[in-house]
């Protein structure tokens, strides 16, 4: 009997495999994606349908919190601060939930993004921004649940969070740091290169074998550039000169990177550079 349900197990086990059923989802999820002027936005949520049920004051109660969709937590996130009616929304992600009412709607970001729906314990503490918007009917039904990113603003310094669902439909504006990020980005590029990016640029040739008169041209402009002169900058200029044949030059600069590395306590670049220093005064 034993041998018997083991065979027998070995058969159905692909046929029990390949026989799980495939339905589309009630509610299925939605994926909003959209920059708005440097800023990226994206909304991950569930899309329930009307199904010609009744849908706000009966399906949705006023005046209750709502999930703002289905299923687990309705997500929105921005790569960047924010301002919604004047207060400042950081970067990252939210919990959407909005309190439907007949002429406004009350729309929240909240903290926790892990819920199924609404939180067990809604904390007034976790809530990150709410605003308040107007209620516009629609003279054309919309079945099922909408959002969407829209009506950006041609220089690229707002957008709008647009929810809709039967004959409801809210709009909420957020601004966006587009002139801020773009200033810095200008003004940082226009400044010219900064002493880690010459590190990097030699750091690159010497690793890769590269142009080692341009890496020591490069080394030498990061440390002019820098204050602090660090230890690690000294160190791969010490490495430089040595592979330029330059090894009096080399030790001297790996003694700077020595007392350098001692001070910080940095025991690994203390024991390259005594090491190196051995080597080359052979």
């Amino acid at each position: 009997m034993k041998k018997l349900l083991i065979a027998l197990a070995i058969v159905l086990a692909p046929i029990m495999a390949n026989s799980q059923i495939k339905t589309p989802a009630a509610s299925p999820k939605g994926i909003v994606k959209q920059t708005v002027g440097l800023t990226d936005v994206e909304v991950v949520y569930s899309r329930p349908s009307a199904r010609g049920r009744a849908v706000f004051g009966n399906l949705v109660p006023f005046g209750k919190l709502w999930r703002t969709g289905a299923n687990e937590n309705t997500i929105i996130s921005f790569s960047d601060d924010v301002v919604i009616d004047g207060k400042t929304l950081k970067e990252g992600k939210y919990a959407l939930y909005t309190v439907p009412r007949i002429e406004s709607w009350d729309i929240i970001f909240y903290k926790t993004t892990d819920n199924w729906g609404l939180p067990e314990k809604y904390d007034e503490q976790k809530i990150a921004l709410k605003a308040t918007v107007k209620e516009e009917a629609l003279s054309k039904a919309v079945e099922t649940f909408t959002i969407g990113i829209n009506n950006l603003d041609p220089n690229s310094n707002y957008g709008h969070l647009d929810i809709s669902w039967e004959n409801s439909s809210v709009s909420l504006k957020f601004e966006v740091p587009t002139s801020k990020t773009a200033t810095e980005s200008i003004e940082r590029v226009l400044a010219g290169p900064t002493a880690n990016d010459y590190f990097s640029a030699a750091q690159y040739l010497y690793q890769t074998k590269g142009d080692i008169n341009k890496a020591r041209e490069y080394i030498d402009k990061s440390l002019d550039m820098s204050k602090e002169q660090p230890f690690f900058y000294n160190r791969l200029k010490s490495l430089i000169q040595a592979r330029q044949g330059d090894k009096t030059g080399a030790i001297e600069t790996a003694k700077i990177s020595l007392a350098a590395s001692e001070a910080a306590g940095n025991q690994d670049y203390v024991k390259m550079n005594r090491d190196s220093i051995a080597e080359w005064s052979r």
